[in-house]
């Protein structure tokens, strides 16, 4: 017998803010990387997340918010963000939102992503919505393609964020969309 992986899904816990907002700190920092300034990115510290996160994961503000966490073991490898459509033309009981989909760098192709992608569908189907979005940058090829191979398209929205307040630093975003079962 061959020995099996322990990974697994779970609901995230305010105990869990710590490891999130490592995570999340080492994937922002790469993902932004050609964004931002090296220095705000540098000034970025794992305790502001922390902070954030163990609020938030106390004191969601809506009962259909979640934090789902992806664990190879004990250890935190990944986190995604689920909750109602924030969107103007979203209807809010209708249309979930894959808020974020974060996986820890060093453990990218472990199947991970997948699985949070799939708690994420079942978590949103569950909470009865029938259609879920997600924002994603328009040049980031990679992750486009790991959501259209799981049913995920384009639905004709776009925007622009202004990443630091002042315009200097913006990121162009598509809108994806799937239908949930």
């Amino acid at each position: 017998m061959s020995p099996t992986a322990d990974t697994s899904v779970r609901v995230a816990w305010a105990d869990d803010a710590p490891a999130i907002a490592a995570v999340q700190l080492r994937a922002w920092r790469e993902q932004y990387a050609d964004l931002l300034p090296a220095e705000t990115l540098a000034g970025w510290q794992v305790e502001q997340f922390e902070e954030q996160w163990r609020q938030s994961l106390a004191r969601p503000s809506d009962a259909r918010q979640r934090v789902l966490i992806a664990l190879d073991r004990a250890r935190v490898t990944g986190f995604v963000m689920t909750g109602p459509g924030a969107d103007p033309d979203c209807d809010p009981v209708a249309d979930g939102e894959l808020n974020e989909l974060t996986v820890d760098p060093t453990e990218r192709r472990h199947g991970h992503g997948s699985r949070l992608l799939q708690a994420a569908a079942d978590t949103l189907a569950a909470d009865r919505f029938t259609r879920a979005v997600t924002w994603l940058p328009s040049t980031d090829d990679t992750r486009r393609a790991f959501l259209a191979s799981a049913g995920w398209a384009p639905d004709g929205a776009h925007r622009e964020l202004d990443l630091t307040g002042d315009g200097t630093w913006r990121v162009r975003q598509v809108r994806l969309h799937t239908a949930l079962a």
